[in-house]
């Protein structure tokens, strides 16, 4: 029986390159496939002043915690202001979107994906892509 040896890791976000999202928003990817994991993947997104990121949906649960800053959480539709620890729970194909609910304070989010085949679907465009893909690992 042929076992892989998975090594534990330690992530240090202001040591990782974060990669550019798009209208104000980039992401630092921390556990991944590339890291060993097989069953979640998580990351850190920032958010400039008045950034928002496009209304999307997943092939799974996700939950994202606010770390710093002001956000709304826009969820099916309803709107919800969240302050530092505040935590969702977001069912797989539900349509959501974060946005910094300041104008002058950048905003920090932890998402966590519960598989690593997790992929992002615009609602408008239809465009999907999976989240390893776009963190360009």
């Amino acid at each position: 029986m042929n076992m892989q040896t998975v090594r534990p890791g330690i992530f240090r976000p202001d040591e990782i390159k974060a990669h550019e999202r798009g209208g104000g928003a980039r992401t630092i990817p921390l556990v991944n496939r590339a890291s060993g994991t097989t069953s979640f993947i998580n990351g850190i997104t920032i958010f400039e002043p008045g950034a928002a990121i496009p209304l999307h949906k997943h092939n799974c649960e996700e939950s994202v915690m606010l770390l710093e800053g002001k956000a709304i959480a826009e969820i099916d539709g309803e709107r919800h202001v969240l302050k530092p620890q505040d935590t969702t729970f977001i069912p797989a194909g539900l349509p959501h979107r974060f946005i910094n609910a300041s104008s002058s304070e950048p905003m920090k989010i932890l998402w966590i994906y519960a598989t690593v085949d997790a992929t992002r679907t615009i609602v408008e465009t239809g465009d999907t892509r999976t989240i390893d893909t776009e963190q360009g690992s």
